[in-house]
């Protein structure tokens, strides 16, 4: 038995998330297919984390375990040959067998693409969220500063906290490692890396700053938040077309 990691990028846009669902396009069960084919067996590959509906990823990492003595790079080739071309698989390898996608994983980044000119490019329209409007940008720098470290997300979590995208322990505590925005030509870009993100918490994260960015909040009222841990004080989630999953580390 082997175990494979595979390294895949998608464009989230036509899938319904990351989760393989019944009678939808999902980019796990899409995977799971184009294995089948190639090996013959009936696998199920387990991804680092749930990407939503809409989101997309530069990095994702899956395993899944296979009899097959097919190459990895050979793997790559096979694959990219069955899945379509909104779904890429960038790399191949042999893990030890206790490897995992998602238990191994140690850390993770996303980044949130905030799309500022007055006209949005029609070929961007899908992977950003078009904002056009007046922003204090220097405030939410400052507020995204306010989630680092050691917090229980309660407040940015979805209404089904039950859904963490990364454990299987029920815990809203997360540690953010960085986070910050850059201006990066047009765009307007929210980076945050951590040790793992709840359901929706970097869209409620970015629609939380948009407001500090509006001015109906300030950057120390984002403490405040996190202390309440109540949903209704933080922001709406910001829509699933600017999001990223960019990197996993092990």
């Amino acid at each position: 038995m082997r175990n494979l990691k595979l390294i895949l990028a998608y464009d989230g846009s036509d899938f319904l998330g990351w989760q393989v669902q019944p009678d939808s396009a999902t980019i796990q069960g899409t995977l799971a297919s184009a294995i089948g084919r190639i090996t013959g067996e009936k696998v199920l590959p387990q991804g680092s984390g749930r990407t939503d509906a809409g989101v997309h990823a530069l990095a994702q990492v899956a395993t899944f375990t296979t009899q097959s003595p097919i190459p990895a790079e050979n793997l790559v080739k096979a694959l990219n040959d069955i899945l379509p071309a909104t779904i890429r698989i960038l790399e191949a390898s042999d893990v030890p067998l206790e490897f995992h996608a998602r238990k191994s994983a140690r850390a993770k980044t996303y980044r949130y693409r905030i799309y500022r000119g007055p006209i949005c490019p029609p070929f961007l329209a899908r992977y950003v969220w078009h904002y056009p409007y007046p922003l204090e940008e220097a405030a939410m720098q400052e507020a995204a500063g306010m989630v680092l470290g050691e917090h229980d997300f309660t407040a940015f979590a979805a209404a089904d906290p039950e859904r963490g995208r990364d454990e299987e322990i029920v815990s809203n505590v997360r540690k953010v490692l960085a986070s910050n925005w850059r201006l990066e030509g047009d765009e307007f870009v929210y980076h945050v890396s951590g040790t793992g993100f709840l359901h929706h918490m970097v869209r409620n994260l970015v629609g939380t700053f948009l407001l500090v960015g509006k001015g109906t909040l300030t950057p120390p009222d984002i403490a405040g938040i996190l202390e309440a841990r109540n949903r209704s004080l933080a922001g709406a989630t910001a829509p699933a077309s600017g999001l990223y999953l960019v990197d996993v580390k092990y």
